[in-house]
């Protein structure tokens, strides 16, 4: 082979590559990273797992996974207000299940703000009586899903994004939730519009709550339907225990029927011991799908 014909090859080999990496870094910049995180409650019962002890190792996990949108359960009014100073690129979203206001457990939603507009948000109770405060079926607490509609900057697309925490006491309150979590979705989405729903739903995915969601194939579960295979331990709850091994995961990323799970993981990062929390967090890159719309 000459000399000018070998550098035609490597200049085309050259050219070849580069298209490759910029079509990968196209579908990178398309991905949105999500997280379903219960960073648990901020109580001195916790001793040396309380949360001052645990603030900046999981500030710190949030600013270097950087999701774009992310869910969080157990979150005290407090808590919510240092994790927004401290990450700072987010509009946090919900109320305290108490009274609609600042009382109580928030299952807060935040999405980075320079990358999606807020189109709408609200929040209902996961009981017969979701427009206020209220305890629903054998459920041990009240029960909240926080919500919003956001625009996406990059793409234009619509994707509708709920947050929510099940009841870890009461299974009939847990089989009411996925129903109406579902018959919600189905009643409120809008056309061209992906959903993502983030949670802790105190539940594996073959107990009847979770599948009440999943068994018509309107919505999957990112684990299950992830393009890689999944990353890290299949259970997500650890009490602050790092030896720990669940079989199954309580912590949830679904996701609606086109939309692509790109990679999935449960994070378990740890500190010489020491966990951010007893629930790792669970993440998830997925690419939401065209529509006439959108051209």
């Amino acid at each position: 082979m000459s000399t000018n014909m070998m550098r035609r090859v490597v200049l085309l080999a050259a050219v070849i590559l580069l298209a490759l990496y910029s079509s990968a870094q196209a579908k990178d910049a398309a991905a949105i990273r999500a997280m379903s995180y219960n960073i648990r409650l901020d109580t001195e019962a916790d001793g040396a797992n309380a949360w001052p002890h645990r603030r900046a190792a999981l500030s710190g996990l949030m600013r270097f996974y950087a999701p774009d949108i992310f869910g969080m359960q157990e979150v005290r009014l407090h808590q919510r207000d240092q994790l927004a100073a401290d990450l700072g690129d987010y509009v946090f979203l919900g109320v305290g299940r108490d009274d609609g206001r600042e009382g109580g457990e928030f299952s807060s939603l935040a999405y980075r703000r320079d990358r999606f507009r807020l189109i709408a948000q609200g929040g209902f109770w996961l009981s017969p009586t979701p427009d206020r405060p209220s305890r629903g079926w054998d459920a041990a607490y009240p029960r909240i899903v926080t919500w919003a509609r956001l625009r996406d900057r990059h793409s234009g697309r619509a994707i509708l994004t709920l947050n929510t925490h099940w009841d870890h006491v009461g299974l009939e309150a847990r089989l009411a939730s996925g129903r109406m979590i579902r018959d919600w979705i189905e009643a409120e989405r809008r056309a061209c519009e992906s959903v993502l729903l983030l949670g802790d739903f105190n539940a594996t995915p073959s107990e009847a709550s979770h599948q009440a969601l999943t068994q018509s194939g309107a919505l999957r579960d990112a684990r299950s339907a992830s393009e890689t295979p999944p990353f890290g331990p299949a259970g997500t709850f650890n009490g602050f225990d790092i030896m720990r091994a669940d079989a199954a995961p309580i912590d949830h990323i679904l996701v609606s029927r086109g939309v692509r799970v790109v990679r999935y993981g449960v994070l378990t990062q740890h500190d010489g011991g020491r966990l951010p929390s007893d629930h790792y967090p669970v993440l998830a890159d997925i690419v939401t799908p065209r529509c006439r719309a959108d051209r």
